[in-house]
This record gives C-alpha cells, sequence and structure tokens, in this order.
C-alpha cells in the first residue's frame, strides 16, 4: 500500500511544475531506500567491532603465624622463612560485535531527512586467555610448601574473573559504537543521506551488570 502511493505521488507529479516533480522524486527515493539500506545492513551478518587486548597480574601473599594465648594476652607472630608469594601475568582478549542478521524496520527512526540508527544489543566475546608461564614470579619460604597445581588453576581463574569484571570499564561498548557508525556512515550515505544527518546509536547506555551478561566465553 505505501508503495502504491509512492507511485501515485510521483505520477501526479509528471504534470507539475520542477519543484514538485523534485520534492515527489525524494519522496520517493527515501522511502524506498529503507528496504535497501535494510537488506544491506544485515548482509554485515556479525560485524566485528572492538578487539582489546588486556594484560592483568594475578598476586598471592600468604604467610604463617602463631596465634593464641599467653597469660590471657592475644598473639600473633609471623614465623620466620613463612613466607610465600607467587605473580600470574595473563593475557586475554576481548572481541566487540553486533549482530545484524535481525536487524529491521524497528531499527530505523526517520525524521524528514534525517536517520538515526538504532543498534542490536552488542556483545562481547572473551576469546583467548593464557598465562604467561615463563614470566611468573614465585617465593616459597624455606617451611612452606611450593604452590600446588590446584592453587595455580585456583589463582589463574581469579584472573580470568578480574579480566571479566573490568570490561564495562575498558569502554569497550563506546568503541564497538565508534567502530559501528564509521562501517555504517558511509553505507548510509551512498543512499542519499547527508552526515550531518545520520545519527547512530544503542537503545541505551548499558550498566555495569547488562554488560557482563553480553558475554560468552570461547573455548
Amino acid at each position: 500500500m505505501l508503495l502504491g502511493l509512492t507511485l501515485l505521488l510521483v505520477l501526479t507529479g509528471c504534470s507539475c511544475a520542477d519543484s514538485d516533480n523534485r520534492q515527489a522524486a525524494a519522496t520517493y527515493q527515501a522511502i524506498d531506500t529503507v528496504p535497501m539500506l535494510i537488506m544491506q545492513i544485515q548482509q554485515c551478518s556479525k560485524l566485528y567491532t572492538t578487539e582489546v587486548h588486556v594484560h592483568k597480574i594475578v598476586t598471592h601473599d600468604d604467610v604463617v603465624s602463631l596465634k593464641g594465648s599467653v597469660l590471657k594476652q592475644n598473639i600473633n607472630i609471623k614465623l620466620p622463612l613463612g613466607d610465600r608469594k607467587i605473580a600470574i601475568p595473563m593475557d586475554a582478549t576481548l572481541k566487540a560485535y553486533i549482530d545484524f542478521s535481525q536487524f529491521g524496520p524497528a531499527n530505523i527512526e526517520r525524521d524528514g531527512d534525517k536517520i538515526t540508527i538504532v543498534l542490536p544489543d552488542p556483545k562481547v566475546e572473551l576469546t583467548s586467555s593464557k598465562v604467561n608461564q615463563k614470566d611468573i614470579k614465585e617465593y616459597v619460604g624455606i617451611v612452606r610448601s611450593h604452590f600446588s597445581d590446584a592453587e595455580m588453576a585456583s589463582y589463574e581463574q581469579q584472573g580470568r574473573e578480574a579480566i571479566i569484571a573490568d570490561i564495562p570499564r575498558l569502554g569497550i561498548i563506546d568503541m564497538a559504537q565508534h567502530s559501528a557508525a564509521k562501517t555504517l556512515i558511509p553505507l548510509i550515505e551512498q543512499l542519499g543521506f547527508e552526515e550531518k544527518n545520520i545519527t547512530i546509536a544503542f537503545r541505551k547506555n548499558y550498566q555495569q551488570d547488562e554488560i557482563r551478561q553480553m558475554l560468552t566465553i570461547e573455548g
């Protein structure tokens, strides 16, 4: 029905002045470009917008102490040579992407010659995380045992959790929006819109808990 109405306006304009012809043609073009725009953006499918490399050092420090009570006085004495410390360097790669497979008319807002693209919610992938084994620093006092494999695995997991907790503070969502704009704006300009009239935005400002829920972990 919308296409038929637009075509009628164009045909009617043929008998009007040149300015009316231009206005009717512009109306037809503006309406007709929306399905084309949707189709082209859907072809982007999964658009990877940002890649962030994170380096973190996980540290652990514990001591052996003698605790008790002497003459009704509490004591807490650090035993000599009882220190045990470790520093574990970790590297992780985070990638943000936007899935345009379900992009549709609900993601486009138009007001005359102005257009706003409301991006689908971004996603974040933790694509890799590894320990730099050769740079692990460990100190174990004479009376202490070395760190066990189970303890090492626990500290590595703590490092991964710390990296995940830092994601909201890395600005990865803002970078994803900026990168998506750099990709989409030239595409939209080719359909007749001026850059100053194009807005690329997410549907909301995401809170820290929401960003963590966007995360998937590979492997």
